[in-house]
């Protein structure tokens, strides 16, 4: 296809490393187009894997909820159980009698049991027909459990064996539904892979019609699309490595790919929105893509440290599941850097010249500058009411209630979360308590303690009886009154915890996890907030040489990441468009999901106010004033970061329909964010802050300006002029040589 630009004469090398290394990339583009081939073709083979080796609960070994199961876990010789709940059909109270004490279901039950004893890795089966296990038998009549206990050694084929004899379980007039901790297990993973893989192919065709739209052409268009999916082989690869060497919780892998996509496309579409314009110049394709890893090349980089920077708060936290999303944040993040500064190089060295350039220089006139001069006319206003409509937004996660969600992760048609419900419901012997208390000592010091219990804490329903797991060590399963994690529950644990009895307990449950949890958030959460801050604020002086723009940018991501965790609060736990998104609801958000999303949201937040800045400061730094800085840096950037966004939303949506509820708040959650961000906050709200600080903007400590002016980053650089014949030139307003 002919090239719509004129050829250029040789130019001088653009500077810097990154200039370097997209000449490199052009250059031997054949070897790292097959370097990236190779990782998306390793990725994909232990794509499978990787979810596999992920595990479904990585909580802190230093929760004492956690030491508690672990001392229980260490004295009892099982991997877990295996459910059945074999349920009437047609049948139950006022139709026709009990139909568990029938003699065909008595028969085919206990017939079952026996085989099942005798498959390999069957520690016990218990059923409602051997003497002493009425909790085996729903209380009326129509319903009983088949409960299969794995030993500790049984491999997963022995577990799916059970599994599978069971499902195929024939009992007459009723219904076989099989579940379990083990079965729970399967099904969270399988579910979240197949949820990631649905979100993939939702996002990636989305995406690739909106950047057809975005640049006018599939050659352009398909570039990031490619440097997406390379990005997330990449991100596989870097998490199966992650998973040989620490626990990855299973609800990690798809949070993790998601951010991989979003940035990935991100980086690229600057890359090739770059090269469209040096194009657009006069320069060929190789001059092109050396200037766009010198300017877009740095602006990616840059926005990489800053999501980088918001993931390493994670790692203040002692909780597995914290850790492990910072160690797969960080590295997809530089895997998606990586991508746009060596594979976009390469496929633009392939498809570079089909790529058509902009018939015109983007106008410095137009719709975002227009809104930037009425927005700066009536900042005060504008800043008050936008400022006004995000706390209110933000206003309902003052109310959120955090709690362990267990089996409701999974969509109501898994029959694991069926089962969950079924025994929760009507076998309520079988359920799980609120709190349960490990007591170390002897069955007659347990039964004390147990008495002592309901005696003292008049929030407490009763004690079931006290269960002997090992010598001299008991559990005494507390009931509560009220939310099994409210606030009554969650205040039994700290009672529990401050009156020991004059024995070594440990207070365990879900309860108390959750206890545990918000502790641990208290205590670390703060020191995490504050790295963040720190290192956000040092990123942004070393590029603006303001301290007030740093500060200013760090309260407004506060401002939006409130209205994000709002509308989190407002879905997931009040239930808005609950039946719209397909889930129903729990009545709080799962304990760790706010935190993962303030660090992404935040990290992406900052993300575009690189952008934007970038482009601002590059401005001021030629000669304008503020409110002409603003305006034209909004107008030149505002269409690049509107879609950058509109894509990131396409990202996080098509996860978000996925059917585990975790990923589907952690998506709507994000999506919010990037809406709101792009939208209010970048087009609305800077520009009146801005308007309103003035040349105060740019103000700085005479010592710290010394600084920067030795040590700063300057986010754009000074390209060398092309060399292009007259005729190459293209008509429109002066656009400066410099980051996209």
């Amino acid at each position: 296809m002919r090239s719509f630009a004129a050829p250029t004469s040789p130019s001088a090398a653009a500077p810097g490393r990154l200039a370097a290394l997209g000449r490199v990339c052009h250059r031997h583009r054949r070897w790292v187009l097959a370097f990236w081939v190779a990782v998306l073709a390793l990725g994909v083979l232990i794509g499978g894997r990787v979810f596999e080796g992920s595990v479904t609960n990585t909580s802190s070994d230093g929760y004492e909820s956690t030491k508690g199961t672990a001392v229980v876990a260490a004295a009892d010789p099982s991997a877990g159980t295996v459910t059945a709940v074999v349920d009437s059909v047609g049948h139950g109270v006022g139709h026709g009698g009990a139909p568990v004490d029938t003699p065909a279901v008595r028969e085919a039950v206990t017939a079952a049991a026996q085989d099942l004893a005798k498959l390999p890795g069957v520690l016990s089966v218990s059923d409602a027909y051997q003497g002493g296990q009425q909790a085996l038998r729903a209380a009326d009549g129509s319903a009983s459990v088949l409960d299969v206990k794995l030993a500790a050694d049984s491999t997963v084929k022995q577990q799916q064996a059970v599994s599978q004899q069971l499902a195929n379980l024939k009992v007459p007039g009723a219904q076989v539904t099989v579940g379990g901790d083990l079965v729970l297990q399967h099904e969270v993973k399988a579910q979240t892979q197949s949820d990631t893989k649905f979100g993939e192919l939702v996002t990636l065709p989305l995406t690739l019609i909106v950047m057809v739209l975005v640049f006018g052409g599939l050659a352009a268009a398909s570039l990031p699309v490619i440097g997406a999916v390379a990005s997330v082989g990449g991100a596989l690869l870097a998490m199966f490595g992650f998973s040989q060497i620490m626990d990855i919780d299973t609800t990690v892998l798809p949070i993790a790919t998601v951010l991989g996509l979003g940035l990935s496309i991100d980086y690229a579409l600057l890359m090739v929105n770059r090269f469209r314009e040096e194009r657009g110049r006069g320069a060929d394709p190789a001059v092109a893509v050396e200037r766009t890893a010198a300017t877009a090349g740095r602006t990616v980089a840059f926005s990489g440290l800053t999501v980088a920077v918001a993931l390493s708060g994670l790692f203040v936290f002692t909780s597995p599941v914290f850790r492990a999303v910072a160690a797969a944040g960080v590295s997809v993040v530089v895997i998606a850097v990586l991508a746009a500064l060596t594979l976009i190089p390469a496929l633009l060295g392939f498809a570079g010249h089909r790529i058509k350039p902009p018939k015109h220089s983007e106008p410095d006139e137009g719709f975002f500058a227009r809104t930037v001069r009425r927005v700066q006319r009536r900042a005060v206003p504008v800043a008050l009411i936008c400022v006004a409509l995000l706390t209110a937004a933000g206003a309902p996660f003052l109310h959120a209630d955090m709690r362990s969600t267990g089996a409701a992760v999974l969509p109501t048609s898994s029959a694991g979360r069926q089962v969950a419900d079924t025994i929760a419901q009507r076998f309520p012997q079988l359920a799980p308590a609120p709190v349960t208390v490990v007591v170390q000592g002897g069955a007659q010091a347990a039964a004390h303690y147990a008495d002592d219990v309901v005696a003292k804490l008049p929030e407490v329903a009763g004690v079931r009886a006290v269960q002997p797991v090992g010598q001299d060590l008991s559990t005494v399963e507390v009931l509560v009154h009220g939310d099994p994690q409210g606030a009554q529950a969650k205040r039994v644990v700290d009672e529990l915890r401050a009156d020991r009895g004059g024995l070594t307990t440990y207070v365990t449950g879900d309860a108390a996890s959750v206890v545990d949890f918000q502790h641990e958030l208290a205590a670390r959460g703060p020191w995490a907030l504050g790295l963040v801050a720190l290192g956000t604020l040092v990123l942004l002086f070393l590029m603006t040489g303001s301290v007030v723009m740093p500060v200013k940018a760090l309260l407004m991501n506060v401002l939006s990441l409130g209205c994000s965790l709002g509308a989190l609060t407002m879905v997931f736990q009040f239930g808005w468009f609950s039946g719209l998104l397909g889930f129903t609801p729990t009545g709080g958000l799962e304990t760790f999901i706010p935190v993962l999303v303030f660090a992404f949201a935040f990290g992406l937040s900052m993300d575009y106010e690189v952008f934007l800045l970038a482009r601002i400061k590059e401005l001021r730094d030629q000669g304008y004033n503020c409110k002409e800085a603003v305006q034209l840096g909004l107008q030149r950037s505002g269409r690049i970061i509107t879609s950058a966004a509109l894509l990131m939303v396409i990202v996080f949506a098509g996860f978000a329909a996925g059917q585990m509820l975790m990923v589907k708040q952690m998506g709507i959650a994000l999506a919010v964010a990037v809406a709101v961000d792009a939208t209010l906050v970048r087009c609305l709200l800077v520009p009146a802050a801005m308007s309103l600080f003035g040349e105060f903007n740019w103000w700085a400590p005479a010592p710290l300006r010394r600084l920067y002016n030795r040590f700063g980053l300057r986010e754009h650089v000074t390209l060398p002029p092309l060399e292009v014949p007259a005729a190459a030139a293209v008509p429109g307003p002066r656009i400066p040589q410099a980051v996209v």
